[in-house]
This record gives structure tokens, sequence and C-alpha cells, in this order.
């Protein structure tokens, strides 16, 4: 997954005619899963390196397979907005609020892999994996706001994350757009490691409206 206007996963183009899918595939003898996730990103959709992957569910349906019981383990990779692999002509970005037809469940897996990192931006730095090298906060803001689905306010979203110690100023300026206004302060993440910021955010109870 990527996120910069909004938020985006990549699909190969089923060679049989089935739709588009998730790529994935089987794991060779003496092969971890780690190994064979990387080979399929690398021999599929032409991935070599993603800012943060994770295991994200297994399932196992009797019907999944005409011949075979297989046991599906999906992960989530997230690459930088910036990111621009060279992808084969079977492959494509789209839109998670605009998928094309999708092959064995792998609708549900995207929509999970998007809630699963919608939770994770408020307890922890994974934004990071996201983003560029250096960024505006509006340049930030927008890609919380492509993975949330509604606006982020730069302002407050600079005072949580420098006040949670995730951000550190570069020092150095963007030049006004042609809007004018003042130069913006340029940011980069203190860390480009998964950490846990905010260890009790996600046991918040919801907020009810008034």
């Amino acid at each position: 997954m990527r996120a910069g206007e909004r938020l985006e996963t990549l699909l190969w183009k089923r060679s049989d005619g089935g739709g588009w899918s998730l790529p994935g595939g089987f794991v060779r003898p003496h092969e971890t899963l780690d190994d064979a996730m990387a080979r399929h990103l690398r021999e599929k959709v032409g991935v070599e390196r993603v800012g943060h992957i994770e295991q994200l569910s297994t399932a196992s349906r009797p019907d999944s397979h005409p011949d075979l019981w297989l046991v599906d383990v999906a992960h989530i990779a997230l690459l930088a907005s910036d990111t621009d692999p060279r992808l084969p002509p079977d492959t494509d970005w789209h839109p998670i609020d605009d998928l094309p037809d999708v092959a064995f469940g792998h609708r549900a897996v995207i929509e999970q892999a998007r809630d699963r990192l919608r939770g994770k931006l408020s307890y922890s730095n994974i934004a990071f994996a996201l983003a560029p090298e250096t960024f505006t906060l509006r340049e930030l803001a927008a890609l919380y706001s492509a993975v949330l689905g509604h606006p982020v306010d730069p302002t407050n979203l600079g005072r949580v994350l420098e006040r949670d110690e995730v951000l550190e100023a570069t020092g150095d300026r963007r030049p006004a757009g042609e809007s004018g206004g003042r130069p913006a302060a340029v940011y980069r993440f203190r860390e480009r490691d998964y950490a846990i910021t905010r260890p009790y955010a996600a046991f918040r109870p919801p907020s009810r409206a008034s």
C-alpha cells in the first residue's frame, strides 16, 4: 500500500482471466514466509524494498483451490508516497475506495489492511513507512487524510506528533507556493523503524456524538 492523494494497493492481473488479485503465491521448500513474500513482491510486481511489512492475517478456505487445501497468510507492506517501482504490464495501483473485481476474497483482506493501518496511525509512528524522507506538515497531513478518509489539520497533527517526539524539524524550509504565504518548515521522522508511541491510545472508548 501507499498513500498520496488517496490510499492505493498494488494488484496483479491474473493470467487465467480470473480478474485481479493481491500478488502472492506458494512457499518453496526451505523458504521462510518472509523470503517467499519478498520473492513474490520482487518477481510479480517489481517491488524491491518496502518501508514496513508485517503479518496481517491467516485464513483457510476449503474451496480456495480445486485440488489443494491451502493456508493463506496475508501481509501488509507499506511503500513511501514517493516510491515509484517499475511495474510489470500486468500490475497496477488501484485506489482502495474504487477496486476492480478482486479474486480469492482479497477485497476483504485489503479492507482489513486499511483498517489495521488506520488504527496504527493513532498509537504508533507507522506513517514513517508511507512518507518520503522529508516533508512539510501539510504534506504529512494529506497522507494521514488519504489513509483515514477525512481531513486532518496540519497544525494539530504537527503538535501531537512533536509532543510524542515522533517528528523533528530539519531546519530547512520550502518556498511558498503560488498562493503566497510563509515558507513551510520541513520535517522528518526521528525513527524510521516501527515503534509504539502512545501505548494506551488503542484502548480509549470511541467518542459519542452529542
